[in-house]
């Protein structure tokens, strides 16, 4: 039962992630709005996709779950803080749409790296050992 709910907080992270895609690669007002007035437009919306799209693939192999799920975390932290900080919750009226989608994201990869945590464990032994 528990595989279930990594498989399914795996795959809301990276659909999330995935489909934010279409709006940084194309250009889409609100997110060269979000990245204007963060002041990294166009390469932060550029590069922040393209790390999105790594981090969900490395969400749906199992083996790097646990890896995208950091990067993934990393990104929606920094789109979460970006929101509190700079833009506010709601971002061209868009009812806080933006944020909580970031918030469920960072809560989805918490839990799969809660999950994978015996994999980091390891692996940080075996780095610095």
């Amino acid at each position: 039962m528990q595989n279930i709910f990594v498989w399914v907080a795996r795959l809301v992270a990276a659909l999330v992630m995935l489909q934010t895609l279409y709006f940084k690669f194309t250009a889409q007002p609100e997110s060269v709005y979000i990245f204007s007035t963060v002041g990294i437009e166009p390469w932060g919306r550029i590069m922040t996709g393209i790390a999105e799209l790594i981090a969900s693939f490395l969400l749906l192999y199992p083996r790097t779950s646990w890896l995208g799920a950091v990067l993934g975390l990393g990104i929606m932290g920094g789109a979460m803080l970006t929101h509190i900080f700079l833009l506010g919750i709601e971002v061209m009226h868009d009812g806080g749409q933006l944020f909580f989608m970031a918030v469920v994201t960072a809560i989805c990869c918490l839990f799969v790296i809660y999950h994978e945590k015996t994999t980091i464990s390891r692996l940080i032994k075996r780095f610095t050992t």
